[in-house]
Order: C-alpha cells, then structure tokens, then sequence
C-alpha cells in the first residue's frame, strides 16, 4: 500500500505523460460500439458524443476526460475528491445558504431520529401575508381605488364608510411592498353579478304627446338598487345594468319636501327645470312628502329569518342578527315581536314578547344559526299564522322577511304564493324584506313578494346601511300613512311635444287602472318622500326627436301654461275606496337644491345604465351637478353618492 502511495504522489508532482492518440482513438471507438450494441440502437438515433447535453461545463469536462490517459485520468480524479472533502468540511450547512426562490427542507428518517440529511427543493417566491389573503375576495381595481384613497387621489369621504375603512387598514401594511398590478391569482374577483336575478326592464320609451298623452304608474319606495350598486362600486366593479332601478336610486335620499297641509296624509310638489344632459328639453320632478306620526299604534312584528346554509357568510345571518339589534332599540314597550325562522322547515323560535323583554329577543336571536336548504314557502305561512294570532283591532301587523333571496325550496308555484301574500295583505298584515349577502341574491323574487306585500325592499350591506332603514327611517318603513297610492300625469300636446318616464319601468300601470281600485300600487309610509321625473320636450324645441305626422292635425294652441295634469289616487290604511288628488302642472315653479341633486341622481343612474338619451354628458357633469346639490347632507348619504360616482368614472375608463 506504501509503495502505490508514493507511486501517487510521484505521479501528482510529475507532468502528465503525453496522450497517446491512437490508443486514445482505439478506446473511444471500442466504447462506442459496445455502448450502441448493449442499447440496440444505430448511430444516427442518438445525439452526437459532443451534444452540450449538460451545457457549456458539461462539454468542456467531457473533453478534459478524453484529453487523459488512464494513468492521468486516476491522478486527477483522486485529487478531485480531496479537494471536494475540504469544501464540506469547511464549508457552512446548507440550511444557512440563502438563494432566491430556493427554500432548505430538512428531511426526516423513517424512524423519526434526529435530521440525518437535507434536500434542497426549488420552491417560488414565498406566499402572499395573511393580510392579503384575507382579501382573496377583493378584485384588483378595488385595492387600486383603496390605494389612491390613501395618497389623496380619491376624496377622503370615501373613507367614511365602515367597509370602506377595513378595505384601507387591511392593504396599508402592503402598499409600499407590493404592486396592485403585479399580483396575479391573490386578488380574484368576487361572486360575479351574473349569478344575481334582478327585477328590472328596459328604458321606457319616449312618447309622443299628441298620439299617447297620458302616462300611469304606481309609487316605489324601495331603495334596495342603491345599496346593490354601491355594494358593487365598493368592490371595484361596474354593476349589472339590470340592477339598476333609476327610481330606487332616486328615492333612497331624504329630500325636503313640504309637508302635508289638510285632509290628505301626503302632499305632491311639482317643480320644472332645464335638463342637465339637454338643452332643448325639461325635468318636470314630482316630490310626494308624507305626514309624520307621533302618536302611532302598537305593532305587531314577525321576523322571518332565512337560517338555511346560504346565509353563513358574515354579511348575511351575522349582519342580519346585528341589524335587528339595532331596531330592537327603536321599539315601543308595547310593541311585540315574534321570531320564525325557516331552513328545510319553518319552525317559530320566539312566540310574541313585549318589546320591553329585550333580554328574551335578544337570546332567541343569538341562538340562530345557519344549515340547511331554504323552505321559503313553509316560513311565510307559518309567519302570517302567527301575525294573526298577535293582531288585535287598531295595530299594525308587519311581517319582516329577512333573507339573501335564495328560495331553491319550497316555492313550487311562484304566483301561488304571490297570491297567498296578496290575501294576508288584503287582511291587514303587510310584507317587508330585507336582503342580504351577494353572489344569490334573487331581487326579481324579493321585488315581487315586496310589491304583493304592500311592502318595502331594502338591501342591507353595512351596518351603517341597517341604521339608515331600521333605526333613521323606521317609520317609514314600517307604519303606512297611504295604500295603493297611484300617479297619472295628462301632458298637454299644445305645450309638450314628447316626454319619457325616467324610470318605474316595473310600476308601470294600464291607464284604466288608474281608477280601479282592485288594482294594487305601493305605499307611503310616515314621513316618507317619493320622488319621479319625466324629462319633457316643448313644442318648437329643436331637440324633438320625432317628426310630425303627414295626415294628423296639428294641436290647436289653447293659450294655457299648463304643462299637463297631475292626479294621483290613495286608500288610507283600511279603507276599500280611494281617494283623488288633482293639481296642474305649470310653468312657474322653479327647481331648487333638492331637484338638482335628484336630477344629478337620475342621470348617475342613467349612465350606469348606459342609456341612450344622455347625449355626451358624461360621469363628470353628475358630480359637478351633485357638488352644487348637496345642501346640508346631515348623515353625509349625498357626500358618500358623489363619491360613488367618482369610483364609476374610474371604472368606466
């Protein structure tokens, strides 16, 4: 063993022996043959010996191999793992080197002893922090408008809002880190707005006032559009046209109308503008003002609670439970409320208490949980049965159908239980709903059942919205002044050439049913304001769209200034028979502050709609126009609308 050591150390001081070619040609050829026989294969189905299969340092060590005899070639290996055994013993673990994108994992033995070796194990760019995952629900234009929030490029009114705030707080921590553009995949969009039914129609269409005169529709006190599109903004996206109701966005404002004077429980104020979006034609708005009550009569309020599993998520059943909270507060002692709840079966969790018991509510409502397929159909008798059970001569019986609409059981025949609602309405038990949640929510279904009801449909998304209607307007929305209230205007085809309805497209009523008292129509409740425009073309406008008729007569100018004429029919709570209001529309009646900023609302709504009677008016004239509107705005509703706005700008673009 000696001896071939010292041979070893002989052979690394000396200078290699010179290659012998022909031994060296000899070998390789002889290493090929045996290497093409023992895998069955010719020469030309295999790469070339000198392919750079393993790149540039693979070529150049297999020509430094072929460039050494045997003797050489065993000098130099030795001397290879030599100098390799000093690296390792010099060198720091491996877990210590840091590489990007490659991540140290240490590798148990089967019997679970102590690590024995590593294995590195190429791995990405290390996962998103848990704040950003919290946002897997957010899309990535709303994290751009929540970062231009903070750098003062989106005005601050923005974040006054509770969602909006949790939306700034959770991306501030990343804002200097990461960039909203560079991260695909952590940010997706959330439940498209295809998945939601709306209750909605086209435009209505422009009349002309010497062959249709007279336009008929039923009031809408409804605001759940509002709060869907606002919901949709908030999340960085355009909402579905279809979720918008011009009508609905309109009234969702507290406006300041005057108050009703007489024998009538509301009263109608009639005013004329210019039209913001056309020069050639006018806004003739309708502002109805309901009377306040300070002596009401007791109530009577079942809440019909949708507990099936679809209402899991936090702003469903949770925020529902908090919402009902709130109202809890606003009760009279006197008052009773009843809980149902329906989820594969309907079944009553609190018979009627006193509001005064606060403590035996508010434990029923705790205990509520979500499971289960929805049983709408089941809920709502069982509702009515115990309504009536509660009534008693001089109260008001409400029930309260809290749900995210998503009726997959029970209800096998819509209009039969349409129907069945009509009937208990009939009897004095009136309907409202409360919609929760996105991704299901059916808004055609609650629309109907909230119309059938003589109710209200309100869309909670926030807390801060559950106290605008639960608490703000409670009134309104649960102690009716006026039924079946309906609106007939007569335009005068000596003065207006053609006019459109902005909005109502789903209330829109036969002209004989305007005198028909079997026919339904919605209710005002107390303290309640309804608002509706027409936009009307005079007679010479050059912004007529139409052309006058070859045979019909011209309209005989009867010098009067009236516009047209305004009827609208009511039934006081209880009573079969209506009552008429007339007035005329006329000319004198000049619009203020409160009109400006429900014109500046309609055309919002138009544009999200993307209307074609806007002409060139653009995102940007409705927010000058709403600026100028917004007037006292004490619960900040105007100031949060103009803000909206400016969201449905950026996006549009």
């Amino acid at each position: 063993m000696t001896d071939d050591l010292d041979d070893l150390k002989a052979a690394l001081r000396s200078a290699p022996p010179a290659p012998d070619p022909s031994k060296k040609d000899a070998d390789l050829a002889l290493a090929m043959k045996n290497f093409d026989d023992l895998q069955g294969s010719r020469p030309d189905a295999r790469p070339m010996s000198d392919a750079p299969k393993f790149g540039v340092i693979g070529k150049g060590v297999s020509k430094m191999l072929n460039a050494l005899n045997t003797r050489g070639g065993l000098a130099a290996t030795t001397a290879m793992v030599a100098v390799g055994f000093a690296v390792l013993v010099v060198m720091p673990n491996v877990d210590q080197v840091e590489l990007p994108g490659v991540t140290v994992i240490p590798t148990p033995s089967v019997d679970d002893t102590p690590m024995e070796r590593e294995t590195i194990v190429a791995r990405p760019a290390p996962a998103p922090s848990d704040k950003i995952k919290q946002h897997t629900a957010r899309t990535r234009s709303q994290a751009q408008e929540v970062l231009r929030v903070q750098s003062g490029q989106v005005a601050p009114s923005v974040a006054s809002d509770p969602m909006m705030e949790a939306d700034i707080s959770s991306f501030s921590d990343n804002e200097n880190r990461i960039a909203v553009d560079d991260m695909p995949g952590i940010l997706p969009m959330p439940p498209e707005a295809r998945s939601e039914e709306y209750a909605n129609a086209a435009p209505s269409p422009l009349k002309i006032t010497s062959e249709d005169p007279v336009s008929t529709f039923s009031i809408d006190v409804d605001t759940a559009s509002y709060a869907v599109v606002r919901r949709d903004l908030k999340l960085g996206r355009l909402p579905n046209p279809d979720a918008v109701r011009v009508e609905e966005m309109v009234n969702y404002f507290p406006y300041t109308y005057p108050t009703p004077e007489g024998p009538h429980p509301f009263a109608p104020t009639v005013t004329t503008m210019q039209t913001p979006w056309n020069a050639g034609t006018q806004l003739v708005q309708i502002g109805i003002q309901g009377e306040m009550i300070t002596d009401r009569p007791p109530l009577n309020l079942v809440f019909l609670i949708d507990t099936s599993g679809s209402m899991s998520d936090p702003d469903k059943l949770p925020l529902l439970k908090q919402s009902l909270r709130l109202m809890l507060s606003e009760l009279e002692p006197e008052d009773e409320v009843a809980i149902v709840t329906y989820a594969g079966s309907a079944g009553e969790v609190l018979e009627p208490t006193k509001a005064a018991d606060r403590a035996t509510i508010l434990s029923a409502l705790d205990r509520l949980d979500a499971g289960g397929s929805t049983a709408g159909a089941q809920g709502i008798e069982l509702a009515y049965q115990v309504a009536e059970r509660m009534y008693d001569d001089g109260e008001v019986g409400r029930v309260l159908l809290a749900t995210d609409g998503d009726f997959n059981v029970g209800i096998h025949d819509p209009d039969q239980l349409k129907d069945l609602i009509a009937k208990k309405r009939d009897s004095g038990t009136y309907l409202s709903i409360l919609g929760f949640g996105r991704g299901n929510l059916d808004d055609a279904t609650m629309q109907a059942l909230a119309q059938n009801g003589n109710g209200q449909a309100a869309y909670i998304d926030t807390l801060s919205e559950a106290r605008k209607v639960l608490v703000d307007q409670l009134s309104g929305a649960l102690y009716p002044v006026a039924d079946d209230v309906k609106v007939q205007i007569e335009f005068n085809p000596t003065q207006i050439a053609e006019y459109r309805l902005i909005g109502y497209e789903t209330r829109a009523l036969a002209r004989e049913d305007f005198n028909n008292d079997k026919v339904d129509a919605g209710e005002i409740g107390a303290g309640h304001q309804v608002t509706a425009i027409y936009e009307v073309t005079p007679v010479g406008s050059d912004a007529v769209l139409t052309d006058a008729l070859r045979y019909a007569p011209a309209p005989e100018t009867d010098g009067s200034d009236e516009l047209g004429y305004l009827k609208l029919r009511y039934k006081r709570s209880g009573e079969d028979s209506s009552t008429l209001i007339e007035a005329p529309i006329i000319t004198a009646q000049t619009a203020g502050t409160e009109q400006r900023f429900a014109a500046a609302i309609a055309g919002f709504a138009q544009l999200l709609r993307e209307d074609k009677y806007l002409g060139d008016w653009t995102y940007s004239d409705a927010i000058a126009l709403a600026n100028g509107a917004k007037g006292a705005d004490p619960y900040g509703y105007r100031a949060e609308a103009v803000t909206l706005m400016r969201l449905a700008e950026s996006l549009s673009n």
